[in-house]
């Protein structure tokens, strides 16, 4: 029970486990044990999940006006004695029940759940059953370290330390396990995303969207139909706000940010239109004469349609004679509904001589492999020459008119003729690494279908050629030089598989990690650039639309902050697979190049964003290039390529019209066309800052947030980063109160509709490699996640923040069968992201960072794993196995259809890691990715909510005495 006002906080018993030690600034009242039957009955004083407010003493959530539930009467729970608690020890009897999980108490008073679908007290309630009784849950309850013997009682205090009577002072009592304390928060009512997710979801399940709205766009995760009638998909463009404020004032008031996230290229849902195709001939699209915007449906014809008005700078431009028609009664031409450019927000236009800087050509694939002795030994060298092959001669396979090369490098630089006319690839290799060029004419680039006896009998052979390679300075700078003379003029794209710190040769690099440096200010040192080769040599490939992504196999310190410029220049991505192991990581890897290989590409991009007058673009964000401060410079553009872009103010906006916004992408498709790709949005503008939190976007406006954080990493401590996205996170929700929810209690916390996932979000972000603390993350660990926060887009950042929880193990109806209305695999409901949460009889695949995994809870009944695994109990489970088997039986084939759906690509999911609750050393690794937890250096999901409403009550107060913000650094 919780102390009453002026008492001091009760000590922790010495035999409680220290994992499950609570922070003393929570003082929480009993709760009965974790898995433990709920009472029929709610004791006095308790209100169950709606008395959040009497729970918190005066806290609620939701929308103003939520009452406070009155305080508990005179000698109610809340004033009795405090229950001495009564711990195991050795000679306790045993517990009656199935055994424990290593490490967890023992679930005296439970019956072993049933299998499957069965509905057991104190467990999460199978998808669709009502939940009856108060909900239980642990803040902070970690996954231990295995412990040797499972079920064991808990171990008593340190020799020698005080007992407390077992009878003092109250009747004899049985053994029982330890009863961690009941949240004053009950985590029922903190919102989620799935509960989010699922309410977007089963809005826009009814009917398709029409961007004609303007607002209430679905959410990122959610699968929906967009009608496009003028506004751009928000598949392309997403701003974080739909309702734009018309002074920076009223802006900074609200502290949200202001921006979008540009996907130019993404990938249209199928039951959605193909975007309309515009060739205006030599003269090229109609364009406003003053700021260049394209033709769109918001620009207005006047004068009996001779003249319209660019909606972006309003200056009035005579219509081209070929292109005139009359209007309507309200202004509108005749023609409208016939011509794409004025009725869809998102067309493409042919591109005229104008913007051909060289000829356009087919995209040429370098692929460039690292077969020094590392690789050879890792397994790196066979598996990517199985996956280049997976991914050239499997499913769609390369473009029309694509080309492929090969490149092998050790010490020297290895070139192969792959001509068709060859019966077998002829090796030419260039030792001096200081003078690179490419030793072949004809043949180095071809076409994969003609030669495709040529390169599969290469790839065959690859292994083998190198096997007893002790060579072991791989000469990256090299290869990157002679890829750029290989692919002058042309473009294309470079793909490089680099095992260690190139310390040969060219763009030689020196170990430079100091374990001392971690976790200090001087830390961001490690963070910028080496030197500038890699950067200067990424900015000559951008010139020639040459993009890298880089695939790196790391057994030690790589410096990836000096290697990833060669992607992050280029728009490219970085991939890495720490550890790399051949038979367990070659899956993932072969799915990673064929997704990254399949997908939309264009080359030789440039991206522009134009805004209403009053607005400017401040700073883009992503993986990119600029030479000045408006054009962006892609040297590849994927379907997944994602920029973020800060919005300023330079003047006020005109409240009584729309905020327009045009994305323009002049870029080469994967078969040598020259187009032009436009996105057109429209919001309104508003005075009320009301109506900028009922129209923000919490998604896009938290993947703004974060590219933001990771630009400022280079120049600021991460400590400071860590609270400044705190103190903006109290500051948003603030002005959200001191403007929307005045008149509410000063208890109370209200949190904003549209808004009540950032506390969430801000967590799990300061949770993220990227930017937590602790000497205990690799830097370049630490450098990678930042580049994918950089690079993710909207989607992408929604799973990484929240991980992706599917209960397995009671599957109901038609759960894990394909819906035939939707195309789409049927899921049950989601688990939260806590391990209190988890059911030790249940199993759950979890994904969210790219990666799957089953966990398996201890209780896991036997026929589960029989019809799942081919096994008959969890130690006959081979946990090194990295897919799951196709068994004839239907638990199998739903359990495998639901891994495809939650983790999808173009290839199914890459491969899966398997871990038993107790047992497996890796469960320490699950944990850290449920983020409700405590984990990662910092606090509980529930004990983040509750420091951030004391500092919004210390923002509110007139006066007082100043507290300390965030215990977590």
């Amino acid at each position: 029970m919780a102390p009453t006002q002026g008492q001091s906080p009760q000590p922790l018993q010495q035999g409680m486990p220290p994992y499950q030690q609570q922070q003393p600034a929570q003082q929480l009242p009993p709760q009965r044990p974790m898995y433990a039957q709920p009472p029929t009955s709610q004791p006095q004083g308790y209100s169950g999940v709606a008395g959040l407010t009497q729970q918190m003493g005066g806290m609620s959530m939701g929308q103003p006006g939520m009452a406070a539930s009155p305080p508990p009467p005179p000698g109610s729970q809340a004033q009795k004695p405090r229950t001495r608690r009564v711990y195991p020890t050795a000679a306790s009897p045993p517990a009656s029940g199935p055994p424990a999980a290593s490490g967890y108490p023992p679930t005296s008073d439970m019956q072993a759940p049933g299998y499957p679908g069965t509905c057991v007290p104190g467990y999460p309630s199978p998808a669709g059953a009502p939940i009856t009784g108060p909900q239980t849950f642990v803040p902070g309850a970690q996954a231990p370290a295995p412990m040797p013997n499972a079920g064991a009682a808990y171990a008593r205090g340190p020799a020698g330390a005080p007992q407390p009577p077992a009878g003092a002072g109250q009747p004899q009592m049985p053994a029982a396990p330890y009863e961690p304390p009941k949240p004053r928060i009950d985590p029922g009512q903190m919102p989620t995303p799935i509960s989010v997710h699922t309410h977007d979801q089963e809005t826009h399940d009814q009917q398709p969207y029409s961007t004609a709205l303007k607002t209430n766009v679905p959410m990122a995760s959610t699968n929906f139909t967009a009608i496009d009638d003028g506004n751009s998909n928000p598949r392309f463009v997403r701003l974080t706000m739909y309702s734009v404020p018309h002074t920076e004032e009223l802006l900074k008031a609200s502290h949200m940010p202001l921006g979008m996230i540009v996907q130019p290229l993404a990938e249209l849902a199928a039951t959605e239109e193909p975007i309309k195709l515009i060739d205006f001939g030599d003269e090229g699209p109609i364009r406003c004469l003053r700021c260049k915007t394209y033709i769109n449906p918001y620009m207005v014809f006047i004068n009996g349609g001779k003249h319209f008005v660019c909606n972006i700078c309003r200056h009035e431009n005579d219509v081209p004679d070929d292109y005139f028609c009359n209007l309507d009664m309200v202004g509108r031409r005749l023609d409208r509904e016939a011509r794409p450019e004025l009725h869809n927000g998102t067309v493409e236009f042919v591109a005229t001589k104008d913007f051909v800087a060289r000829e356009p050509q087919p995209v040429s694939f370098v692929f460039a492999i690292d077969v020094t002795w590392n690789a050879v030994q890792n397994g790196l060298v066979a598996q990517a020459a199985a996956a280049i092959k997976d991914a050239l001669y499997s499913g769609p396979g390369l473009p029309a008119g694509a080309k492929v090369a090969i490149i092998t490098y050790d010490r020297s630089a290895h070139f192969y003729s792959l001509s068709a006319s060859l019966d077998q690839a002829q090796m030419m290799v260039v030792p001096d690494i200081h003078d690179m060029f490419v030793p072949i004419n004809e043949g180095f680039a071809v076409d994969p279908q003609e030669s495709r006896h040529v390169i599969e009998g290469l790839l065959d052979a690859l292994p083998s050629m190198f096997a007893q390679n002790r060579t072991a300075e791989p000469v990256l700078g090299a290869v990157v030089q002679a890829a750029h003379e290989a692919l002058r003029g042309r473009g294309g794209k470079l793909f490089i598989f680099q095992t260690a710190l190139p310390t040969f040769g060219p763009g030689s690099l020196k170990q430079r990690d100091d374990p001392k440096l971690h976790n200090t200010d001087k830390e961001r040192s490690l963070y910028e650039p080496q030197d500038s080769f890699y950067h200067d040599w990424a900015v000559k490939l951008v010139e020639e639309g040459v993009c890298c992504s880089l695939y790196t196999f790391p057994a030690a310190y790589m410096d990836l902050a000096t290697l990833s410029q060669l992607s992050t220049v280029t728009g490219g991505e970085l991939y890495t697979y720490p550890g790399f192991d051949g038979s367990r990581d070659g899956s993932r890897l072969a799915a990673d190049l064929r997704a990254d290989v399949e997908r939309a590409y264009g080359a030789n991009a440039v991206l522009r964003i134009r805004t209403s007058d009053g607005l400017r673009v401040d700073e883009h964000f992503g993986n990119l290039f600029m030479r000045n401060h408006v054009d962006v410079e892609l040297a590849g553009v994927t379907s997944d390529s994602a920029i973020g872009a800060l919005l300023q103010y330079d003047g006020r906006l005109d409240e009584k019209q729309d905020v327009y916004f045009q994305v323009a992408l002049l870029y080469t498709t994967s078969d040598g066309q020259r187009r032009i790709r436009v996105h057109n949005l429209a919001v309104p503008c508003t005075t009320l800052i009301g109506a900028m939190f009922r129209n923000a976007e919490v998604d896009a406006s938290m993947n703004l947030i974060a590219k933001v954080a990771v630009a400022e990493a280079l120049t600021t401590p991460l400590k400071s980063i860590r609270e400044k996205l705190s103190d903006r996170c109290v500051q948003i929700l603030t002005a959200y109160r001191r403007n929307c929810a005045s008149g509410s209690s000063p208890g109370q916390l209200i949190l904003p509709e549209a808004y009540k996932l950032s506390p969430l979000y801000t967590l799990s972000l300061l949770k993220s490699p990227a930017i937590r603390g602790g000497a205990d993350v690799p830097i370049d660990q630490r450098i990678y996640h930042m580049g994918l926060l950089r690079q993710l887009s909207v989607r992408k950042t929604v799973d990484y923040f929240y991980p992706t929880i599917v209960p397995v193990h009671a599957l109901a109806g038609q759960q894990g069968e394909l819906n035939e209305q939707t195309g789409l695999v049927e899921l049950p409901q989601f688990a939260r992201a806590s391990y209190a949460m988890l059911d030790p009889a249940g199993a759950y695949l979890l994904t969210g960072d790219g990666s799957l995994i089953l966990w398996l809870g201890r209780q896991v009944p036997a026929q589960f794993l029989q019809d799942t695994l081919g096994v008959s109990s969890l130690e006959q489970v081979d946990i090194k196995q990295r897919a799951l088997p196709e068994l004839d039986t239907a638990l199998s084939r739903k359990l495998l259809a639901i891994a495809r759906q939650i983790l999808p690509t173009r290839v199914g999911f890459a491969s899966v890691q398997i871990i038993r609750q107790g047992m497996d050393q890796v469960e320490v690794q699950f944990a850290s990715k449920l983020i409700e937890d405590r984990n990662s250096d910092n606090m509980t999901y529930v004990d983040y909510v509750c420091a951030v409403h004391r500092q919004i009550q210390v923002e509110v107060r007139p006066k007082g005495p100043v507290e300390p913000k965030w215990s977590y650094n």
